[in-house]
């Protein structure tokens, strides 16, 4: 059990003196506090460590997971210091990772509850929203403090924040990389304005946690997969090259629709003209619906120039002028850009869906043949 401390003197022994009542092995990571928050702590059953400066929550965390390795413990629990989580609550952590091992166990916070900042609100709000579009699963609280780690994480995974932002970052790398997330609800209280001690800085925290979702979301833009590092996880092909990346994951035989669906949405929005905005939008479908990462992102750069483009403009140059461009030219292709350019606009809202739907078909219905005949000669086999 670990408490990181950082200046909540008035709480952390409150919260120390009922975790120790019901838990051996109690560590409080005392994050440079300068209110003597860890001297209210002398007597009770547990252990003190101490950063000389403040570091950041991440890093009081990463010290802790030190500690538990070195005492031979293969996960750990955090609670928060500030009093807003409730200590008997652990128990139905516990239980979830019994069940599942290899997961991070959150717990869910009711905000069904009096005095709940807006702000909180909010920032859990948004923080889903981004973890949804970077990872396609939903974790509703991301943002909570108490959580049931397994140690392996931190053995594989390669964290760079520090301090609030670091529990976004883990929780997204876990998921990249195989591990799996459950949540329990769990009570949280919260006193009334005023009285409430948070040392989440506005504009620094929120820099900092804007910075790292820019990251990640950039790298979940890449159609490079992630080392798996579960035991059990299948490896899958590194390449970047599009086409070798749609055959490697039709011959996974995952479902076909999903894969149809996935290169689909990647054909359309490579295929139609909004530059600067339709990577967000393949971005933020692909995570909303679960696509298959890979499949769509590949599919995507099948649709850059010149070929799609090329179709769009001759698409658009014959919806306005009822015939094709034959002419390539200085004057059509620099004196006349701008006609082009919207030319290649008007094209691409019909290129683009014609493309997606023709794509799509023909992965769907590879997918279809190269399942079938996966089961037909695992029929033949049996």
């Amino acid at each position: 059990m670990v408490i990181p401390l950082y200046n909540h003197a008035a709480t952390v022994s409150g919260v120390a003196r009922e975790l120790s009542r019901l838990y051996a092995d109690v560590l409080v990571v005392d994050d440079g506090s300068a209110d003597g928050g860890a001297a209210t702590l002398t007597g009770l059953p547990l252990t003190v460590t101490r950063h000389e400066k403040n570091r950041g929550k991440g890093a009081a965390i990463l010290t802790a997971a030190t500690w538990a390795r070195a005492h031979g413990f293969t996960h750990m629990v955090t609670i928060d210091a500030d009093g807003q989580h409730f200590p008997a609550d652990i128990a139905a952590l516990l239980a979830e990772g019994c069940a599942l091992p290899n997961s991070i166990i959150i717990g869910a916070r009711d905000f069904n509850t009096p005095n709940v900042p807006a702000s909180s609100r909010f920032g859990r709000n948004f923080s889903a929203f981004w973890a949804r579009v970077q990872t396609g699963v939903t974790v509703s609280d991301i943002q909570s403090g108490l959580r049931l780690y397994p140690l392996t994480v931190f053995e594989c995974l390669r964290l760079t924040a520090r301090r609030y932002a670091f529990e976004v970052e883990i929780i997204i790398k876990a998921l990249w990389h195989g591990f799996t997330i459950s949540e329990v609800p769990v009570r949280v209280f919260y006193p009334k304005r005023g009285e409430r001690v948070s040392h989440f800085h506005k504009w620094r925290d929120n820099f900092w946690v804007s910075l790292l979702n820019t990251r990640l979301t950039l790298r979940a833009l890449l159609p490079i997969p992630h080392k798996k590092f579960l035991p059990a996880a299948d490896g899958q092909l590194v390449t970047l090259n599009p086409l070798k990346v749609i055959i490697a994951q039709l011959q996974r035989r995952e479902n076909p629709l999903l894969l149809g669906l996935s290169a689909a949405w990647g054909v359309f929005w490579g295929t139609l003209a909004l530059p600067g905005a339709r990577q967000m939008f393949l971005l933020w479908g692909v995570g909303w619906f679960n696509l298959n990462r890979l499949v769509a992102f590949s599919a995507e750069k099948l649709a850059l120039p010149p070929l799609a483009p090329a179709l769009c403009i001759e698409v658009g140059y014959w919806l306005r002028h009822g015939k094709w461009l034959t002419e390539l030219s200085w004057r059509t292709l620099g004196h006349e850009f701008f006609h082009r350019f919207w030319e290649w606009i008007l094209g691409s809202l019909l290129v683009a869906p014609a493309l997606a739907l023709t794509v799509g078909a023909l992965v769907w219905l590879l997918g279809k043949i190269l399942r079938k005949g996966a089961l037909y000669g695992a029929t033949l086999v049996k």
